[in-house]
């Protein structure tokens, strides 16, 4: 089930982004095969079984030093769609798994690569995390409080700026395949992801509405009418109303005075506005103003934790939270109206499909005990 129902797609193991790419494509209905480097996990990745990323697919376990562990990826990749992995430049290459190899092997295929810095550039073959490439893009210095940066955990640059432009990298050059016959390689950069991310803020910049400043912009906290204001049970509420109608509401039904509805654009009146501010929303608990406002246009809500948002009427209204194998997860998104996503399936122990794999891939029974007599089984 799902619009990708059919595509075919190895993921080569690894953390952050591809994973969750991974795991996007699986929930839209691609079968997607993890090829695991062994079959115990890597000391810094999640066990496969318990990681929400590897729901949906299937897991084998190949040892690539082994000359029969490489070809039998290679055989695999003859009857791939799609192939991705997020490792340094060329070591994929290295270990003889490249793209010109895999091209040489599959010219439709579509080879996906997933790093930091991309594949060119004077950094490309450095270390780095999701913060250090955030930081050269301006997305870091934009995020935080006006005397220092925070990091905005790692869904800007990862899984923003790497995963989603991955998986329209990925599912644009499928696109294009079918009319060329020819695959391609994506260079999947997170500073290139994150970069495009700030296109908003190069426009207002360059209509004088921005300040490279932090908290001196209308989106950033600078204004009284767009902030989180703690509450008097020490949780907080996220106040938005940008439009004038939308701030008027908020106004009248907070009970604060309706002076301030004629002076909200008004840079002169926002420290009276924010001290206002600031008290009112202290005067009653989170949920209190929630219940106050959520329905109505004063775009006002409770900042909720990821585990309060599971029981949230909305959220629960639209299925957005699922339990697969007892753990609550986001359900597979977007919906779509004829091709709809199933469930996801539990996630997979490491190398746990390999056999099962390899035979509905073409493996007869005598290749795979060649494989594992050689020890490429792992």
């Amino acid at each position: 089930m799902g619009p990708l129902a059919g595509i075919k797609i190895i993921e080569m193991k690894g953390i952050g982004p591809g994973p969750y790419a991974g795991q996007i494509l699986a929930d839209l209905g691609a079968e997607i095969i993890v090829v695991e480097r062994a079959s115990k996990p890597n000391s810094i990745a999640v066990p496969s079984a318990l990681d929400i990323n590897s729901r949906g697919k299937k897991s084998i376990a190949l040892d690539l030093r082994k000359p029969e562990g490489l070809e039998a990826l290679l055989k695999l990749v003859e009857s791939a769609d799609a192939i991705f992995e997020g490792n340094r430049p060329g070591a994929a290459e290295r270990v003889g798994f490249g793209p010109d190899v895999c091209l040489a092997r599959n010219p439709k295929l579509v080879y996906g690569r997933m790093t930091g810095w991309g594949q060119t550039g004077p950094l490309a073959h450095s270390a780095g995390h999701d913060y250090n490439y955030i930081s050269l893009t301006g997305a870091a210095a934009a995020i935080g409080t006006k005397d220092q940066p925070t990091p905005p955990l790692n869904v800007v640059g990862d899984y923003a700026g790497g995963s989603m432009f991955l998986v329209v990298g990925i599912l644009s050059a499928l696109l294009e395949a079918k009319t060329s016959g020819k695959g391609q390689v994506i260079d999947t950069a997170i500073t290139d992801g994150s970069a495009h991310l700030m296109s908003m803020f190069h426009t207002l910049s360059e209509m004088k509405a921005w300040n490279p400043s932090r908290a001196s912009n209308m989106l950033d906290g600078g204004v009284p009418f767009y902030g989180a204001y703690e509450t008097s049970d020490g949780k907080h509420i996220s106040v938005g109303p940008i439009e004038p109608q939308f701030f008027a509401e908020m106004i009248q039904k907070s009970g604060m005075p309706e002076s301030f509805i004629a002076d909200q654009n008004n840079p002169k009146a926002w420290g009276e506005m924010k001290k206002v501010f600031t008290e009112t929303f202290k005067s009653k608990t989170r949920d209190e103003w929630a219940s106050l406002f959520e329905g109505t246009d004063a775009c006002v809500a409770g900042i909720l934790d990821y585990n309060e948002a599971i029981n949230h009427p909305h959220n629960k209204a639209r299925g957005t939270y699922i339990q697969v194998n007892g753990i609550n997860q986001p359900a597979p998104a977007p919906r779509f109206s004829r091709s709809e996503c199933s469930t996801p399936q539990a996630p997979h122990a490491e190398g746990v499909d390999t056999q099962s794999v390899l035979t509905d891939w073409g493996f007869s029974a005598d290749e795979i005990t060649v494989l594992a007599n050689a020890g490429a089984l792992t």
